[in-house]
């Protein structure tokens, strides 16, 4: 196991940029977190084992860096379904307005111009 630990690990400098990941393409996004992922668990078994104050220091920042680098990829991927379904009629759930749950049940401005035949004859006669 330390001679798998020793060949994985991969020493990153300092903290990922957000803005900086998202310049990348998304086979490198994985490709890295692969790597963090690795170097985790590299860390744990150092925190396991008694490794130094300073690997244990790390683990956090590398779980920081995971969360980054899935959010940019999430992110990229939810971009490009957008991009996929453009004006459609249809659209998942996921992609569509969030708003508030009242807005989303209101009606809409047709729904609410529309008349009913009582009250149409009602405006003609009066």
């Amino acid at each position: 196991v330390r001679e798998l630990a020793k060949n994985t690990h991969t020493v990153t400098m300092g903290k990922l940029k957000a803005h900086e990941l998202r310049g990348k393409g998304k086979a490198d996004l994985l490709k890295q977190l692969d790597s963090l992922k690795s170097e985790l668990a590299v860390l744990r078994v150092a925190k396991v084992t008694g490794g130094a104050a300073s690997k244990l220091a790390k683990i956090k920042v590398v779980r920081k860096d995971i969360a980054r680098v899935l959010t940019v990829y999430n992110q990229k991927t939810k971009a490009a379904f957008r991009k996929d379904y453009g004006t459609s009629k249809y659209v998942p759930v996921d992609l569509r307005r969030k708003k508030t749950r009242a807005l989303r049940r209101a009606l809409t401005t047709k729904e609410r111009s529309i008349k009913s035949k009582r009250t149409q004859t009602r405006e003609s006669n009066f």
